[in-house]
């Protein structure tokens, strides 16, 4: 991925909407009320410099934003990155502290519910909503309905759900990634003709759906061609220590299995570990793919253990849902040059209205220009101890 010159730091696009009506730049895409500001899918940065403009919108709005957050175990980026993310997002936008809720679910249906209630009755007009699977989400939307709060889906979309809008990135793309640095992978490290398990996240989870469907359409056709055997597709799990479990039972039925497509890092790496330990694989010889771009995932695809992972610049997608939600809250539409695609809720057969960022493979050909550029994993943590000298031999 080429991200958008703003997103690594440089000026942002920020439009008036009058330039927008005008077709300055963007033809069609004036939603907003003349005399409002305008960001578009490529306006975020790191120094969050376009939330700025957006001041004239918060002050204009009234209520809280609650932002609800699925868990910490399918993935730390929740409390290291998403969380303070949007604090910031939505302080350089001045909004209020007292007008900003941010929580996490814990891995609860009930827990994210009664806080999206709590919320609501604390005066929320808008949710950005992370939720952990369809069911509670698509009731708390129905709740949010009844009592004239607006919803955004965060990251995830709610299939059967009522939001108005969904932020993420494209999870398509993000499988994608995933089944094409497995290919290359599978060739770079010698892996003549692999012999996959094929791994998913929570059938749950309507992105593990996108990232399957994302890898599977790579894989598929060389399948077909005999270039590659899928021995296993066991049912998904975002819960690591069940992945591993699943995994170990699928080594052990098919002993030809060299290699694995894992959905994120999070369930790679006890599964790296078990095979390191206990089976005593050595560095690049057995293909295992990542998400999210943990610090174990990077450290194990520094050391040949992990064929990539993808990242996902999570201060694009935090600046995304805070400046529609601060749309939102002041009662002014969006401008289509941010809410730039739609998404099909497959349960309502119905497109969303959508902010679709662009997801990047990570090796360690371009972790120093991403990763390390984006501060997302500081380099004293990246290369410690152990990882030095693999740092050192990726020009880190």
């Amino acid at each position: 991925m080429k991200l958008h010159n703003a997103a690594r730091g440089l000026a942002p696009v920020v439009l008036s909407a009058g330039m927008v009506a005008a077709g300055a730049g963007v033809a069609g895409a004036a939603t907003a009320h003349a005399g409002n500001p305008v960001v578009t899918v490529n306006s975020f940065n790191l120094a969050f410099s376009a939330m700025t403009t957006l001041k004239p919108l918060a002050a204009k709005g009234s209520g809280k934003v609650a932002a609800i957050l699925p868990d910490t175990t399918s993935s730390a980026r929740y409390t290291e990155f998403d969380a303070p993310y949007l604090h910031e997002a939505f302080a350089k936008a001045g909004l209020p502290a007292s007008d900003v809720i941010i929580q996490n679910a814990h891995g609860s249906d009930a827990t994210q519910y009664a806080d999206a209630q709590a919320d609501i009755t604390q005066g929320a007009k808008v949710i950005l909503l992370d939720a952990l699977d369809s069911g509670v989400g698509a009731r708390i939307e129905a709740y949010a309905k009844q009592h004239g709060a607006k919803v955004v889906d965060y990251d995830r979309l709610v299939l059967g759900g009522g939001r108005q809008y969904y932020v993420s990135f494209n999870n398509v793309r993000v499988g994608q990634l995933i089944g094409q640095g497995f290919v290359s992978c599978a060739a770079t490290w010698g892996v003549k003709h692999p012999d996959a398990l094929v791994m998913r996240g929570s059938p749950t989870d309507n992105n593990a759906t996108l990232f399957a469907q994302g890898y599977m359409g790579v894989l598929n056709p060389l399948v077909k061609k005999g270039k590659i055997t899928i021995v296993g597709q066991p049912p998904g799990t975002w819960t690591p220590s069940v992945a591993l479990t699943t995994f170990e039972q699928q080594f052990t039925a098919h002993k030809n299995m060299n290699s694995a497509v894992v959905p994120n890092d999070e369930n790679a790496a006890p599964i790296i570990n078990w095979l390191k330990t206990q089976q005593h694989v050595k560095a690049k010889s057995f293909p295992i793919t990542g998400q999210d771009a943990t610090l174990t995932g990077l450290q194990n695809i520094l050391t040949g253990y992990q064929c990539g992972t993808v990242y996902k610049p999570i201060y694009l997608e935090a600046q995304a849902a805070a400046a529609l939600a601060i749309y939102l809250r002041a009662n002014v539409a969006p401008p289509k040059a941010l809410a730039n695609g739609t998404t099909m809720d497959t349960t309502e057969h119905k497109a969303v209205a959508s902010v679709l960022l662009t997801p990047e493979w990570v090796t360690t050909k371009n972790m120093k220009s991403t990763i390390l550029a984006d501060h997302f994993v500081p380099k004293n943590q990246l290369c410690a101890g152990p990882y030095a000298s693999a740092c050192a031999a990726a020009g880190i």
